[in-house]
């Protein structure tokens, strides 16, 4: 506390600063109180005095709710941390934490910001482990068998390093301290190792800390250096350095207000005849707090932990150090700023750091670099009982086979593989069995309907498989999101339209381009006889029969490019030229269709349309114990005339019999069912339009 007298230095603590002068009740600060559970009743005394409280050991956040003007907090409190926290387990992509913290108002009150921290990075809270400081080992012990039961496996601890110790001590000697379990204290354990003996440190091997960092400067290395010759081996931790910064912005606040009269009111509290009188009814307002309190608020100056300068009444914490706890000692394994996040190094820049790579190798309890998945199956844990059908047919999606000499069941499919992956991705342990749908001899016990309305008498906790996410089923279970394709399409037959027979090389040309190119060699002929009659003595001596055999000759020969030179007269060769072009074309393009003709197939389906299959009265097949019967009712298709089959290979009999022989020439099902189908056998069957509506595959939940 401070006297009434001025200080002439602030090189050196004056033992006024810290002992209460011989008017006890005329002090104009105070520093103090020692710890966050004294701080209400000393904010309080202040408050009503006008003396400013300077804390440098109260850190507890919940102190803010005071709501006191001179309540000087020269520390961090307990919030400062939280940020560093969660950017540890959002890096580590835990989802799950268990805060445990001391019974009193240190221990609740960071426990508030834990919560919204958390909650922006969608981590979940399962449990807070409150421990009493009067708990016994065995009461310790207990709660810790509770968490072990329990599916979380991070703890984030925050006490004091009496009660810390003890409680890591128990967690060791009962397993918790091993591998597949995290642990992370706060400052409150981290800044005050020195206080810890050597049998805790190896208890604590492989737990993280975050710890307050204070930068080497001159100041702290001197204040080091003094602080060694004055008590020898004790090590300086932080919450004295803070005291001295404390101490030395008091002492710098009264000297700046030395010309202010500092007195004190000293009207005394009225008390009634009947009450008692204490100390406090004779407390006096000093009239110069206001002034003193405005002094220590816009103090500035580089301490020993570093810059001293108070914001909204508390210094501001930037920077914290990630420590990995061995049996040795500690080990920086990373720091954290205000704003980066999470860095391996101080010295670098590292705004653009991936949040994966920010940490050095961590070792972890049970001596392993292996980073924890931050949950295991709890020893108590209920497994879920998941139904999954039991069918003949269409075993892509579920296959339920049992061992004949062990009766073990195996369970495989697409559907349970994408539950099981889902399954893995999960951020906790959640233990589940399956269980088939099927009679005691083996045999399907109902429909997907019948399975699904037993999820929801209770029988079982949720249903994998290929079900249909339904509107009526919707009603009393919940779905999943889909993740097969929707949709209820129609398959049928299809026909090859390619032509054959032994005049099928006439098809690629009309019949009307036939006689116009008939036309149009006849036409080349005549033009040529008459050109070559004018232009060619040797032309002219043949006899009509030869003349008409050459010209014509000569006009069939260009389809192969296979004509002689023509003789001498221009417009002979002008027209066999413009004429070659058009052969070229034309025999290019006959080439071409009638290749396609002979080698493409062109299938078209046996029906077009689904209204075609309602006016022919054919057949269709729909699976067997699948809503799209229902559907098929619906569309007035007439029950007689539906046939049912279990597997692909069923589907395909039945479309080889065609209707008139008991088969069918549709089959309405859903996408997933059809393109297995079309898989085996894409070339002979084809989809129709149009395609209804359905809502693809979903799992099933009470």
């Amino acid at each position: 506390m401070a006297s009434r007298q001025g200080l002439s230095s602030t090189s050196e603590i004056p033992n006024e600063l810290l002992l209460v002068p011989q008017l006890q009740r005329e002090v104009v600060a105070i520093v103090g109180p020692g710890n966050s559970m004294q701080a209400p009743f000393l904010i309080n005394l202040g408050n009503q005095s006008q003396v400013p409280i300077i804390s440098f050991s109260a850190t507890s956040p919940l102190l803010d709710s005071l709501r006191s003007p001179y309540f000087i907090r020269a520390t961090h409190d307990d919030s400062s941390q939280v940020n560093a926290i969660s950017a540890i387990i959002e890096s580590f992509r835990w989802r799950e934490v268990v805060p445990i913290y001391v019974d009193n108002e240190f221990g609740e009150g960071i426990l508030p910001y834990l919560v919204d921290a958390f909650q922006e990075i969608n981590v979940r809270i399962r449990y807070r482990s409150a421990i009493s400081l009067h708990s016994s080992d065995d009461g310790i012990k207990k709660e810790l068998y509770k968490l072990m039961t329990m599916p979380t496996r991070v703890f984030i601890v925050h006490m004091l390093p009496d009660l810390g110790s003890r409680l890591i001590s128990i967690a060791k000697e009962i397993g918790m301290i091993s591998k597949g379990y995290v642990w992370i204290v706060t400052n409150g354990i981290a800044d005050l190792m020195s206080l810890m003996g050597e049998s805790s440190l190896e208890d604590m091997h492989g737990v993280l800390g975050v710890k307050t960092y204070f930068s080497r400067s001159k100041e702290l290395m001197y204040f080091t250096t003094r602080w060694r010759k004055r008590f020898g081996g004790e090590e300086l931790n932080n919450f004295e350095c803070w005291a001295y910064d404390a101490a030395t912005a008091l002492a710098m606040s009264i000297e700046e207000i030395s010309n202010v009269n500092i007195s004190f009111n000293k009207t005394k509290i009225n008390t009634s005849r009947e009450d008692i009188g204490t100390d406090l009814d004779d407390l006096h307002v000093a009239l110069s707090g206001p002034k003193l309190l405005q002094a220590l608020t816009t103090v500035s100056f580089k301490g020993v932990a570093g810059r001293f300068q108070l914001k909204n009444g508390k210094l501001e914490a930037k920077t914290f150090k990630i420590i990995n706890i061995e049996e040795t000692g500690e080990r920086t394994v990373g720091f954290w700023r205000s704003e980066v996040g999470l860095v391996k190094s101080l010295r670098v820049n590292q705004t653009g750091i991936k949040i994966s790579d920010s940490l050095r190798t961590i070792t972890w309890p049970g001596d392993t670099t292996f980073v924890p998945k931050g949950w295991e199956l709890p020893t108590n844990a209920k497994k879920l009982r998941i139904a999954v059908p039991k069918k003949d047919g269409f075993n892509n999606f579920v296959k339920v086979t049992k061992d004949e000499n062990t009766n073990a069941l195996t369970i495989t499919g697409f559907c349970i593989d994408v539950f099981d992956n889902v399954m893995r991705q999960m951020p906790y342990a959640v233990p589940y069995e399956y269980i088939p749908f099927e009679t005691p001899d083996g045999k399907s016990r109902g429909s997907y309907d019948e399975m699904i309305y037993n999820v929801f008498l209770g029988e079982f906790d949720g249903a994998v498989g290929d079900t249909t996410i339904l509107a009526n089923r919707s009603h009393y279970v919940d779905f999943a999101l889909p993740y097969s394709e929707t949709g209820i399409v129609v398959v049928v037959p299809v026909k090859d339209e390619r032509e054959k027979g032994e005049w099928v090389f006439l098809k690629p040309l009309t019949k009307e381009l036939w006689f116009l190119t008939s036309a149009a060699f006849l036409y080349i002929g005549i033009m040529v006889w008459i050109f070559e009659y004018q232009a060619n003595d040797d032309f002219k001596g043949q006899t009509i029969l030869d003349q008409v055999s050459d010209v014509f000759y000569f006009s069939f020969s260009t389809l192969f490019f296979a004509h002689r030179k023509p003789s001498e007269s221009v417009f002979t060769r002008f027209l066999a030229v413009v004429w070659c072009f058009v052969v070229l074309i034309l025999t290019q393009s006959y080439t071409a269709t009638l290749t396609s003709m002979l080698t493409v197939q062109e299938l078209r389906p046996t029906v077009r349309h689904m209204d075609d299959l309602r006016k022919s009265g054919v057949n269709i097949g729909y699976q067997t114990g699948s809503f799209t019967f229902e559907r098929l009712k619906q569309m007035r298709f007439d029950e007689s005339r539906l046939k049912t089959y279990n597997s692909p290979e069923e589907m395909r009999e039945l479309f080889l019999k065609k209707s008139s022989n008991g088969g069918i020439d549709a089959a309405f099902d859903e996408v997933a069912y059809v393109k297995l189908f079309m898989a085996k056998y894409c070339s002979e069957y084809s989809i129709i339009e149009p395609t209804f509506k359905a809502d693809g595959f979903g799992f099933v939940s009470n």
